[in-house]
């Protein structure tokens, strides 16, 4: 088959000055790694010259092609390229990588740089989150394109390494993506054989290509990375035309190509030495005593591109507008979709609960949420690894997003089935969040969120609005004992910058965290959810538990205030009345959310953990992190048990009973101390 590439005179200097830019970019941080940067310059020129769909001007535009770097070290690559192409990233920008508070960071981070899609640098979240873009744009052009309007008909582009495949969380990833035939995504693997420790022969010997091929990819092979563009070009249009098939083309390319280490592990993680890099420019015809060196043709040529990209936002931007004539309701939604705001008056569609209303799980608090607002809400994406009949997350009537050959679904659909992959499916509800138009919200067991913890680390740290339905929240799950029973877990959450962590009491508390959730579009949050029943209690409501934490229970003069989250509640409240009828007074306190409660006025958060008395805090789950909250902590300061959860309550002395007793020596210690100070009273 003859080639289709169409060479331009420019290519040669446009690969030469990614090259050496690589190098003087790194060169002048003294930190980075130039290898793959140099090594997959043909690549990258090749994909943005002629296939790659974007408007530098706009990066926003929401049919722009996405472009994951997931070998996110190999950012100075990333930098280059959108400085060439135009984006708000000037010389200067380049110049500065690696230095404090520059736009040129050590990792590509989503929110901060103009034209990062998604944060990487953790290996292999890319890669997830590439499936994760390539699965929005597969089901919002199901859900709004129409005849003669493909408005949403994007592909998702995905640079990935040796370590990146060798990490779970892409294979988790690759498995799914193959599954739901995703044929917009194209994964370009740099198979340049070299990692931290030298040649992956140390470590890394599979055969990539065979695993892809199970998995129910294309596999693509180009032998020359280096060199031949022509079959770099010829590869990502074969990946194109496949449209029920994901492609991965692996690609030989020489780390550091050019250089005098060029093939080897030095050139990975290590800037060139300066004869190296003056040796470089030489070999490719650059003035070697000249730094961050851009021929005017180089320019120009990124400029040509760039001015193709915004002509197609032009053209789509009229073909948007013609399409508001002929579906004035789709375009209506899709744009306010686009835009990120919620349906006026979704909140109204919330339960509101009484006392009087039966004891339920608050996971089954949580399905009776999600079924009341997704008729209001078609931003809501929803899934589970392989849980749904005990996270409840699948809501009655959801359609499976599947591939329609299946039988299983469709593309419309709004329902995921993730398997057991809760790394994946936390990475690729990143980029389900990151492409925009949906919110995307996955259920797992609390513990189990613990094997995602990478991927939720980075929706806090990119400000992706992806929602955990976490249930079976504590040794309240019983029989399942201390390997299913999460201690640790909430504190590692709650340590997580804008992360915020819900464990609601009741029906409507239940119902304010997905109301504070769904309003926090820059805030990931995790909705801690019980197996057990818990009763609706009196005093709460949607209002005060939005605050985060509140008064559930009022006295003068108290003797105690008991501070609790969840099912514990509950026990403080039984407690509260076995020492009511003690003639000992005790404030309840619940706290369902910390961050939250942490961005109230300092008036009122002192209003609720006030001074005067000790404030005990209760929780079935490690203590850590209570102190700032509480004189004293009562919880778990080991593991669980299996057992019949009413049981294993008792046994860890969580019941009013006890908690009751605890109170009265709590009372009697803080006595001979004299004032009592609220904790939240600090000097910083």
């Amino acid at each position: 088959m003859s080639s289709t590439f169409n060479p331009e005179p420019t290519d040669a200097a446009c690969i030469a000055a990614i090259r050496t830019l690589a190098a003087d970019v790194v060169g002048k941080a003294n930190s980075g790694h130039p290898g793959a940067p140099m090594g997959m310059a043909p690549v990258s020129h090749v994909l943005f010259t002629r296939f790659f769909k974007a408007n530098p001007k706009n990066s926003k535009w929401f049919n722009r092609d996405r472009f994951v770097l997931s070998n996110g070290h190999a950012c100075a690559l990333q930098y280059i390229m959108l400085h060439l192409l135009g984006y708000r990233l000037s010389m200067d920008d380049l110049k500065a990588f690696r230095q404090l508070d520059s736009l040129t960071p050590g990792h590509p981070e989503a929110n901060h740089t103009d034209g990062i899609e998604v944060t990487t640098g953790p290996l292999g979240q890319g890669f997830a989150n590439g499936v994760g873009l390539a699965i929005a744009q597969s089901h919002l052009g199901a859900v709004y394109n129409r005849e003669n309007f493909d408005l949403i008909n994007n592909y998702t582009y995905v640079f990935t390494g040796d370590g990146c495949l060798m990490e779970g969380v892409a294979s988790e990833a690759a498995s799914m993506a193959g599954h739901l035939q995703l044929g917009n995504l194209i994964v370009i693997y740099d198979d340049n054989h070299i990692s931290i420790d030298g040649d992956t022969a140390v470590a890394f010997t599979e055969n990539v290509e065979q695993r892809f091929l199970a998995y129910g990819w294309q596999v693509l092979r180009v032998d020359d990375g280096d060199n031949d563009l022509a079959a770099i070009h010829d590869a990502i249009a074969h990946a194109r035309a496949e449209k029920s098939k994901p492609t991965i083309i692996c690609l030989r390319t020489t780390i550091g190509y050019g250089s005098k280490q060029q093939g080897t592990h030095g050139v990975h993680g290590s800037p060139l030495k300066a004869d190296d890099i003056q040796m470089l420019k030489s070999k490719f015809g650059f003035p070697a005593d000249q730094t961050f060196y851009v021929p005017k043709e180089t320019y120009d040529a990124y400029r040509a591109v760039a001015l193709r990209g915004a002509q197609l936002e032009a053209s789509w931007t009229s073909l948007l507008a013609r399409y508001a004539k002929s579906y004035p309701n789709e375009h209506a939604e899709l744009t306010r979709r686009i835009a990120g705001e919620l349906p006026v008056g979704w909140e109204k569609s919330l339960p509101v609960y009484k006392p009087v209303d039966p004891a339920q799980a608050s996971r089954k608090l949580s399905e009776i949420a999600l079924t009341a607002i997704t008729p209001a809400l078609p931003d809501l994406m929803g899934g589970s690894a392989d849980l749904t009949g005990s996270n409840l997350t699948r809501v009655k009537g959801s359609v499976d997003f599947q591939p329609p050959s299946t039988g299983l679904g469709n593309y419309k659909g709004t329902y995921i089935r993730y398997g057991v992959r809760e790394h994946a499916m936390g990475a690729i509800a990143n980029g389900l969040s990151a492409y925009g138009g949906i919110i995307p919200y996955v259920g797992t067991f609390l513990n189990f969120v613990s094997y995602a913890a990478g991927a939720v680390r980075l929706s806090a740290l990119s400000k992706h609005q992806v929602i955990w339905v976490a249930t079976h929240d504590s040794i309240g799950l019983g029989e399942d004992g201390p390997t299913h029973q999460p201690i640790e877990t909430a504190v590692h959450l709650r340590s997580i910058p804008n992360l915020d962590f819900w464990r609601p009491a009741d029906g409507n508390e239940t119902s304010a965290a997905y109301l504070v959730a769904l309003k926090s579009k820059e805030t990931p949050s995790v909705i801690s959810l019980s197996r057990q029943n818990l009763p609706n209690l009196e005093g709460s409501s949607i209002d005060r538990a939005a605050r985060g934490g509140y008064v559930l229970y009022d006295v003068e003069g108290e003797d105690l205030t008991l501070v609790s989250t969840g099912s514990e509640v509950a026990i403080a409240l039984e407690a509260a009345h076995k020492l009511k009828a003690e003639g000992v007074k005790a404030r309840i306190v619940s706290l369902p959310c910390w961050s939250v409660f942490d961005k109230q006025d300092r008036e009122y958060r002192l209003s609720v953990l006030r001074s005067g008395a000790p404030i005990l805090s209760l929780e079935a789950l490690s203590t850590v992190g209570w102190q700032k909250y509480s004189h004293e902590q009562y919880g778990l300061s080991g593991w669980g048990a299996s057992g019949p959860y009413q049981k294993v309550y008792e046994k860890f002395g969580i019941t009013g009973t006890n908690i009751a007793a605890v109170s009265k020596k709590v009372i009697a210690f803080y006595k001979q101390q004299g004032r009592v100070v609220s904790p939240l009273v600090k000097a910083l």
